[in-house]
């Protein structure tokens, strides 16, 4: 019911006009009638405008998927919802903006919705866009991993999201140990903040995971890898290939996190 609520208000504008339009020709039935064809005529419409918006079209993506993930495994988590509510606020929306993403998060949590009305058009957007289909599928995973585990039932979410866009196993592999060494490189961090003195050498083994090499890698492989997910996470870069501009802040914080290991790493080794 809420979930009509929410739909029946963003498309109000077509319901109305409908409406109108059935009243004066066909009166109370006509009323009826008339405004359900309008809404199904501005819903149908405004999605398929988005199909043509690269960025719009991002958007929608990645709070649609977010919310099916969230929904996997028959209900939301408040940690969940929590890491939705921080991305939104780490990334400045407006508060129409925010609405918008709320809507599109309650549309993925619906059982109907099938995430391959987004993956299947983002696919062919980001087809030669691999930075920009990295930085996606990273939000997924963190969103995967906010109540601390990725459950069967998010696995499979994900499986279609890497399927979709056209991930191998072995870039899927690398990926989620990056993105475990990221989140144990950021909890260890705040602790480490907390607690002077904190485990040092994790911090370490955290670091070279977020680089995505291992301790024995020699120091020019170490340097390779660090300028390669520098490039891939750039902000202006991403822009440029059709991420919402309202993403750059993410990308902002992807960038430090991956300069904050990649310092630790020097530091470690004596490296200039």
């Amino acid at each position: 019911m809420q979930d009509l609520i929410t739909q029946l208000k963003q498309y109000r504008t077509g319901l109305v006009i409908g409406a109108l339009i059935g009243l004066l020709s066909g009166g109370p039935v006509g009323l009826l009638l008339g405004g359900a064809v309008g809404f199904l005529l501005q819903r149908s419409l405004s999605r398929k405008l988005q199909a043509y918006n690269p960025q719009q079209l991002f958007f929608r993506a990645t709070f649609t998927v977010m919310g099916k993930l969230a929904k996997a495994d028959g209900r939301v988590s408040e940690s969940e919802i929590a890491f939705a509510r921080e991305v939104m606020t780490r990334m400045g929306l407006s508060e129409e903006r925010r609405r918008e993403a709320i809507d599109c998060f309650t549309e993925g949590k619906d059982e109907t919705f099938d995430i391959a009305e987004v993956l299947r058009p983002l696919a062919i957007l980001l087809r030669h866009r691999a930075a920009v289909k990295l930085m996606f599928v990273e939000i997924q995973l963190q969103a995967a991993m906010a109540d601390g585990e990725i459950s069967a039932a998010e696995q499979a979410v994900l499986q279609q999201v890497f399927a979709q866009l056209q991930f191998t196993p072995q870039e899927v592999e690398l990926l989620m140990s990056r993105m475990r060494a990221e989140d144990a490189f950021r909890r260890h961090s705040w602790e480490s903040h907390q607690q002077a003195g904190g485990n040092e050498a994790g911090l370490l083994a955290d670091a070279y995971g977020v680089i995505g090499v291992s301790p024995e890698a020699s120091d020019a492989e170490v340097k390779k890898a660090w300028r390669k997910l520098m490039s891939q996470h750039h902000p202006d870069k991403l822009i440029a290939k059709g991420v919402p501009e309202d993403m750059v802040q993410l990308a902002k914080e992807k960038t430090q996190e991956i300069q904050a290991a990649y310092d630790r790493i020097k530091a470690a080794r004596g490296m200039r």
